[in-house]
């Protein structure tokens, strides 16, 4: 077997080879991060190896940074190994207690990892191309998380330019609400506004559910409203509408690109009640290929849903937490659609009640849910069987 590790950099790579009788075919040495460094590298493998599936090239998890070199080298057909960084970390430190850092020793490492077969699971193409599905999901998370900041403002905008408005309305976050403050963004725009034109304005962007009454209601509000006249906030009010209405748009170009992907997937995931296309797609795409892991456990740990442990001697921790270490985007997937699954589904709805009535903290008793989840799903993935709702 050959094993090649590589450290993986922004404008380079350093790469080690090695064999199983432990002789070092290529001492480390520096690609660049490009079509010719790549080819150098392939060079250097195909020159000592004899056949493709034996062998072993690792990598540690650099997020962008490696993508290229990972893409690269499973289009050649070498069984790729991505590593987290944390136990490339661990296991240096097992070799020596000095403590000896650089590009050159981790690639040796990362090497010396894939030789000592320390549980690894190959990077499979159905991960890599499964990136795409990963790269929207967390966009439109970036997204989402954007739009949130923004409607924060417009509460506090509206608050000190008209604040009885709020009473007023179901949510200041409709489509109505938002053209009325763009229109006129202040008690005072609204107060000297023309009946006829206010109405209108309610009537179209309502389709029809504010009429000529709501226009009159909400001007005489504003003209006993205590909102300050500050046309700076009112310029600020329409930009930030403005804003929030665009990513509205973008987040369902995102969203339409994520239903395409998960439709051609067919994935039995979409068949538990309570999991949407986005939660849905999140999930998959976080975990990637079912196939790396061997227990629906490996999953609870990768999405750092798995106790922590502490024991020494006759010490041992009975209240461990969450370790919260791993996948943040897994994680939140994970517990939010758990939330949707009990109030829809009879089983898990019983589970969580169950949970509850022994005490635990609501938090607590969905996070247990979301462990019976993760096991639902595996088993769901891997026998490509759609989930049967109990009645």
């Amino acid at each position: 077997m050959i094993f090649v590790g590589i450290d993986v950099a922004k404008d380079k790579h350093d790469c080690f080879i090695t064999n199983s009788d432990g002789e070092v075919l290529y001492k480390a040495f520096t690609i660049a991060n490009n079509l010719e460094g790549f080819i150098n590298l392939y060079q250097r493998i195909e020159s000592v190896m004899e056949d493709v599936h034996k062998v072993k090239v690792g990598l540690e998890a650099t997020g962008h940074y490696s993508y290229n070199l990972l893409g690269y080298l499973i289009d050649k057909g070498f069984p790729t190994y991505v590593i987290n960084p944390l136990h490339t970390n661990l296991y240096r430190k097992s070799l020596s207690l000095r403590q000896t850092k650089t590009d050159k020793v981790d690639a040796r490492t990362i090497a010396s990892m894939l030789m000592s077969d320390v549980n690894l699971k190959s990077y499979s193409d159905t991960s890599y191309h499964n990136e795409e599905l990963k790269s929207l999901t967390r966009y439109r998370f970036v997204k989402v998380k954007e739009r949130s900041a923004l409607k924060v403002s417009i509460s506090r905008l509206v608050c000190i330019l008209f604040p009885e408005l709020e009473k007023m309305v179901p949510t200041l976050h409709m489509a109505s609400v938002y053209a009325l403050l763009y229109e006129f963004p202040s008690a005072k725009h609204i107060a000297s506004a023309h009946l006829t034109r206010l109405s209108n304005l309610l009537e179209k962007v309502s389709k029809g559910h504010y009429h000529k009454e709501t226009a009159i209601t909400f001007r005489d509000a504003a003209r006993n409203s205590v909102g300050s006249n500050m046309p700076a906030k009112s310029l600020e009010l329409k930009h930030t509408i403005k804003l929030i209405q665009e990513l509205d748009s973008e987040i369902e170009e995102i969203e339409s690109q994520i239903n395409r992907i998960m439709d051609e997937i067919s994935s039995p995931i979409l068949s538990i009640p309570g999991i949407s296309y986005r939660m849905g797609a999140m999930i998959i795409a976080e975990i990637g290929d079912f196939n790396r892991f061997d227990s629906p456990d490996k999953i609870l740990a990768y999405a750092g849903l798995s106790p922590s442990t502490y024991q020494s001697g006759q010490l041992d921790n009975p209240h461990s937490r969450m370790e919260k270490r791993g996948s943040r985007y897994l994680r939140y997937a994970l517990f939010n659609a758990t939330k949707y699954v009990c109030h829809w589904d009879p089983t898990f709805n019983a589970y969580l009640a169950k949970k509850r009535a022994e005490g635990k903290h609501y938090n607590v008793a969905i996070s247990h849910a979301a462990k019976k989840l993760v096991r639902v799903i595996y088993q769901l993935e891997k026998t490509r069987q759609a989930y049967i709702k109990s009645v």
